[in-house]
């Protein structure tokens, strides 16, 4: 089979590998749509994961079910799956508290295990979900949508049912959280960023664009029930306290550098009553999204721009494209 495969930190290329046998309580699944997300290009150059090389990537993915282990009757050949590519070991301290993704010795698919980007992928059944009617690229959402849901429960949002809210960003993860947003109720959805283009796009969604450091938002400071970053930039963190409205709650969602440092003023915590929240990827709730996407009117889906055939998406892992056009890339088998 083909496979983009990382041989080491930093040196990315095609590979023509053997299909992976089946083995016992895993299924093969013929991969047709897998996405790109930044964390892919951070476990190339080492810095996220164990640097498990060599290794295919690709942790949001969903596909056919090929073939299954003797014994296996959750899954059969022929069935539409996603993934959920975190493999917790279950017994420790934060697994028994549910906290499945935080779990001590956590495993990955893509990230510590062959992941999506080959043309198939043996996974455990335990995590394949079936995605009903649902087309492959919508599907191969449901990983990035789970995190925001994981984000959007750390931070609360169900119970607090915040009337308005902003997100900092306006890339596939900040949008698809803004969307989420809305999906959930929240009547005014905020989106700012530096990229007018993507401003646009995120206007055409249906959300509110700020531009980040105009007047214009500058104007509403303190005015947001629900504030979130999806840049992972210190100082864009370090500013939203200044637009969380009293009693609100602010989420650090993006991937900030592990060295970054912020200064918050701790008596504006305490005297506005300002709650602060952190997430880390998904914890169990691909069911969850793909819920959701299978309600979606097609908004969500708009954010894949681009579907690729495997060889293609090569060039992505190397290099940030600057076209801002450019949002959720997908290898898609179609393609």
């Amino acid at each position: 089979m083909k496979a983009v495969r990382f041989a080491a930190a930093g040196v990315a290329g095609m590979a023509e590998l053997e299909t992976p046998k089946v083995r016992s309580g895993h299924a093969l699944v013929r991969v047709r749509s897998a996405g790109l997300c930044h964390t892919d290009i951070e476990v190339l150059h080492g810095r996220y994961g164990e640097g498990a090389f060599p290794l295919i990537p690709g942790h949001e993915y969903a596909g056919t079910v090929e073939a299954v282990a003797e014994g296996v009757t959750s899954v059969q050949p022929g069935d539409r799956v996603a993934v959920d590519p975190n493999i917790p070991c279950g017994h420790c301290a934060a697994c028994r508290k549910g906290l499945t993704n935080l779990c001590a010795t956590l495993k990955a698919y893509g990230v510590t295990e062959n992941g999506g980007f080959a043309e198939y992928s043996l996974v455990k059944v335990g995590h394949l979900h079936a995605i009903g009617d649902l087309d492959f690229a919508t599907a191969a959402l449901a990983e990035p949508l789970a995190c925001v849901l994981n984000g959007l429960g750390a931070a609360g949002v169900e119970a607090s049912r915040p009337a308005s809210a902003l997100v900092f960003g306006a890339g596939p993860i900040g949008l698809l959280m803004a969307l989420s947003l809305k999906a959930k109720g929240v009547a005014e959805v905020g989106v700012a960023d530096i990229s007018e283009p993507r401003l646009a796009f995120a206007e055409a969604l249906g959300l509110t664009p700020f531009v980040s450091g105009s007047e214009q938002l500058a104007a509403r400071a303190k005015s947001f029930d629900f504030v979130a970053d999806a840049t992972g930039v210190a100082k864009v963190v370090e500013g939203m306290v200044g637009f969380t409205a009293d009693g609100g709650t602010a989420l650090i969602f993006g991937v900030c550098a592990p060295d970054a440092r912020i200064a918050v003023a701790p008596f504006e915590i305490f005297r506005r009553q300002i709650r602060l929240a952190g997430s880390y990827s998904l914890n169990r709730n691909i069911p969850q999204a793909l819920e959701i996407l299978s309600h979606d009117d097609g908004t969500m889906s708009r954010l894949v721009s681009h579907q690729l055939p495997l060889a293609e998406m090569l060039p992505f892992f190397s290099r940030h494209s600057g076209d801002p056009a450019t949002m959720k890339v997908q290898f898609s088998a179609e393609a």
